[in-house]
């Protein structure tokens, strides 16, 4: 299986968008700063994922979930933990 997920920063609640086989693996990753891209916005909270059969539809939806319109069906999706979410 592949995945996409999506972590919010606890910092800034900034989103971060990744793609992985094991999101278990890549959660301790961005915990324990392994990741340069989010070594300075953690600690960061799961919020969501998907999973695919097939690497390159996941590879697919993670590159639409990065663009404003995927942000934004992202943030539909979401609505109600985001309406709960603080400032």
């Amino acid at each position: 299986m592949y995945y996409v997920y999506v972590l919010r920063s606890e910092t800034n609640h900034s989103f971060y968008v990744g793609f992985t086989q094991s999101i278990k693996r890549r959660l301790y990753e961005h915990k324990a700063g392994k990741n340069a891209s989010t070594k300075m916005r953690g600690p960061f909270e799961l919020i969501y994922f998907e999973g695919f059969v097939n690497k390159f539809d996941a590879l697919r939806r993670e590159g639409y979930m990065k663009i404003a319109k995927g942000r934004a069906m992202l943030k539909g999706i979401l609505r109600e933990y985001l309406d709960k979410m603080p400032e």
